[in-house]
């Protein structure tokens, strides 16, 4: 064999494999899109398409609130139990919100990056309740949140730890259709040093997270929606009966406040 047939003879192996090896990148490339799609598809649950299916899906009623005035932290039923510590740092927790397109809001996403935001460090389950800022004893229209919070500790409940939030946006993907949750929490400052508190909301276009005045004469309307923790260990029965005995705290403007809560 002469030397020319024998280059002509490893060209053309040459020329083989190097076929082989594109038809294995391209097969792969396909493949890779189609695991990072159907990834997207499993974790695309905010999005607004996602979040109709799923209120098609469940067809749960809105949860009844009533107009009174809360007198202890006992009368109010947990309304769901989350998990927090689940994820090691602020940041694997706001992956998993992208992943799951969950929105989160220029002011949140500040928060989050703050070191001032912190996750537990390790599982643990907290049990929440929801309580319309009427149901406080305020017979204003609006209310400061300063008023909210101190109410609020006057009869039993506690804020939220701030990892809250973003762990109840994730674990919250039946949220109804214009409900806006505020979080009661310590408020945080962001980078211009505005205090903040989050909320967790369904405007219509998807599930989001999102921030929202946390100074103390920020005013809240008495329909707004608070989502406080539940104390693991009750208030005692002399505080209860100092907070049943307080003057409802408020200057009245308004003989009352009519219509459906």
């Amino acid at each position: 064999m002469s030397i020319l047939e024998s280059r002509a003879d490893r060209g053309a192996v040459n020329q083989r494999s190097a076929g082989r090896n594109r038809r294995h990148l391209i097969a792969s490339i396909v493949c890779a899109t189609c695991i990072v799609s159907l990834a997207e598809d499993a974790w695309a649950q905010c999005a607004a398409r996602d979040v109709l299916q799923n209120e098609m899906k469940a067809h749960k009623p809105r949860p009844s609130y009533a107009l009174q005035q809360l007198k202890s932290a006992r009368d109010v039923p947990t309304w769901k139990t989350i998990r927090i510590g689940t994820f090691a740092n602020s940041v694997a927790l706001r992956n998993v919100l992208d992943a799951m397109r969950c929105g989160v809001g220029g002011t949140a996403a500040e928060i989050l990056a703050r070191p001032t935001f912190t996750v537990a460090s390790k599982t643990a389950e907290v049990k929440l309740v929801v309580v319309r800022v009427a149901e406080l004893g305020f017979k204003t229209d609006t209310v400061t949140l300063a008023a909210i919070y101190a109410r609020a500790m006057q009869i039993g409940f506690r804020l939220a730890d701030a990892e809250v939030g973003p762990q109840l946006r994730i674990q919250y993907l039946d949220q109804p259709m214009g409900e806006f949750l505020t979080i009661a929490m310590k408020p945080i400052k962001t980078w211009g040093g505005e205090p903040t508190i989050l909320n967790v909301a369904n405007g219509g276009a998807g599930l989001i997270l999102i921030g929202q005045d946390g100074r103390d004469e920020a005013e809240s309307a008495a329909t707004s929606r608070f989502v406080f923790a539940r104390s693991n260990e009750p208030a005692p029965n002399n505080e209860l009966e100092k907070a049943a005995a307080l003057p409802p705290p408020w200057t009245e403007r308004h003989s009352g406040l009519q219509g459906n809560w």
